[in-house]
């Protein structure tokens, strides 16, 4: 059996990341957070993002406990995967897992940067630390079948190219997960508009809209003032780059989008 570890620390997206890679890698199984999944179903084990505590967590997901070890060994034995994924929050943890698991010791490992961009990685953290969204690459079925009264949002199908459902992850909120983050309409507003004085293009602000349902994302309308044969591209491009710089600094978030909508324009 060939073993493969995807890591990185806490919220970056290594479950929402694991069946793209798969799938292309030709991995037939994955361990994650306490569950064996084998061609997208969960066969083996208990999900650790249910546990009450995060220590509790934490023990389940490096197979603390012996029956849960001893369920997820035997179903490996069972399947016979011919390569599998292990994920975890670093190095030592895989090593703890494949140890519980006795697995063989040769690992293939693969930091999440290799694989995520560096922006997809903040947002993804960004929805973890606010929202408490943690994701178990199953369908959502596959979770009710265990956890019928728990409160869980709908599911995100992963398409090949060839429309091929490869697997689905499900979204849940654990019960050790924080609370929201909450941004007050004028403290946004302040910190575009100081963005926006930067720019002498700019006239005013006429209208800001956010989300923070799924991933940060602003719209922001603006008045312009500028002269003719002005690149008006490269100054929407630059108005962009700031906007996301002051949002990620005055509220340490990094924005999925940032879309400039122009609503007025006068030319000199």
């Amino acid at each position: 059996m060939e073993i493969y570890a995807l890591y990185g620390t806490s919220g970056t997206g290594k479950s929402t990341s694991a069946l793209e890679l798969a799938h292309r890698m030709n991995i037939d199984a994955i361990i994650d957070d306490g569950i064996l999944i084998y061609q997208g179903r969960k066969v083996a084990g208990t999900s650790a993002k249910y546990e009450k505590t995060k220590i509790q967590a934490v023990k389940r997901a490096i197979f603390h406990y012996k029956e849960h070890a001893e369920e997820v060994r035997r179903s490996l034995g069972e399947i016979q995967p011919s390569r599998l994924l292990v994920l975890g929050t670093s190095q030592r943890m895989i090593g703890r897992i494949v140890e519980a698991l006795h697995l063989p010791f040769q690992v293939d490992f693969i930091p999440i940067e290799s694989i995520k961009p560096p922006q997809e990685i903040e947002a993804a953290r960004y929805v973890r630390e606010t929202m408490g969204k943690h994701t178990i690459p199953i369908p959502r079925v596959e979770v009710e079948k265990d956890f019928l009264q728990r409160l869980i949002s709908s599911a995100q199908q992963i398409f090949s190219s060839k429309k091929e459902v490869i697997g689905e992850t499900t979204v849940v909120h654990p019960p050790f997960s924080g609370g929201r983050i909450m941004i007050h309409p004028q403290v946004l507003r302040k910190i575009v508009e100081a963005a926006c004085n930067q720019f002498d293009e700019v006239q005013h602000v006429v209208k800001i809209v956010s989300s923070f349902e799924d991933l940060p994302r602003f719209q922001v309308s603006i008045a312009l003032q500028l002269p003719y044969m002005t690149n008006i591209p490269a100054l929407i491009y630059a108005l962009q780059s700031t906007l996301y710089k002051e949002a990620h600094y005055c509220l340490n978030i990094a924005p999925a989008s940032i879309d400039i909508v122009v609503s007025s324009l006068e030319l000199t």
